[in-house]
């Protein structure tokens, strides 16, 4: 079976990063792609732009949550810091049991792992990591995933099988400023095709997003007050504007040229 895409999505909150992932996944499913989108952002917001209904979201257990599986995989407790666990426990069989299914679209929530610090590590996070590794690099679905900006759980086992990893921004320097932190993070860890979306464009902004970024653009969305109500209203991306969702149409067409 052909190899799907791997894609990371990134940017700082507000952005639009979710609502790019959804629309992605939703987009390639229609292209008659196996999708697999990964909400792994700790404030969790993917399974609402995809369509599924509160109360789908509430019986989907997400994996951070399930204490005993982390214990059984890891040989560690959860939430308890110095001990010994394992760094590479079984995972092959986990995203069959967490899925849940929408419009073409297949859901995999990882869950909240709190820090307890700067640089902590503990069994929660060593099993998402290997998790996302196992989604990335022998899962042949297209895998979309939603990041934190952080890329909290991606790694050098991960990034090299990245197809892109996709930088949310909208005009402003905070953005910017995100964006450039994040692209240098990713090529410290490997990554080596980085690039951007710019969300909320108004018409006379393109050249200002162009002399700004310092990576390549794949594409540009326009402001829809649209999007902004979608966004607050937790509503499927199918509610955008046709115009927003053909810019997202070209996002995708340029992505699946990559492989």
């Amino acid at each position: 079976m052909e190899r799907g895409l791997k894609i990371a999505i990134s940017g700082k909150g507000g952005v639009g990063k979710t609502t790019l992932a959804a629309a992605l996944a939703l987009l390639f499913a229609e292209d008659g792609q196996r999708v697999l989108a990964v909400d792994a952002d700790s404030d969790a917001n993917l399974g609402g732009a995809l369509g599924f209904s509160e109360e789908e979201l509430a019986a989907q257990r997400t994996i951070a949550e399930d204490r005993e599986l982390i214990k059984e995989r890891t040989g560690a407790t959860p939430g308890q810091q110095g001990q010994w666990f394992t760094l590479n426990p079984k995972v092959d069989d986990i995203p069959e049991k967490y899925v849940i299914e929408k419009n073409g679209v297949r859901l995999l929530r990882l869950g909240h792992v709190p820090k307890g610090g700067a640089g902590c590590d503990c069994p929660e996070n060593s099993f998402l990591r290997q998790l996302l590794r196992h989604l990335v690099v022998q899962r042949t679905d297209t895998v979309i995933v939603d990041m934190e900006a952080g890329l909290e759980h991606l790694g050098r086992g991960t990034t090299g099988a990245v197809d892109a990893l996709v930088v949310v921004v909208e005009p402003g320097r905070r953005s910017f400023q995100t964006a450039a932190m994040t692209a240098k993070f990713a090529r410290d860890l490997g990554v080596e095709r980085i690039y951007a979306v710019a969300n909320k464009v108004r018409p006379g902004d393109e050249a200002a997003l162009e002399a700004a970024l310092e990576i390549p653009i794949l594409g540009m969305l326009p402001y829809d007050p649209t999007a902004v109500q979608v966004d607050l209203a937790g509503e499927s991306v199918r509610s955008l504007s046709p115009a927003f969702l053909d810019a997202v149409r070209q996002v995708k067409d340029r992505l699946a040229a990559l492989r």
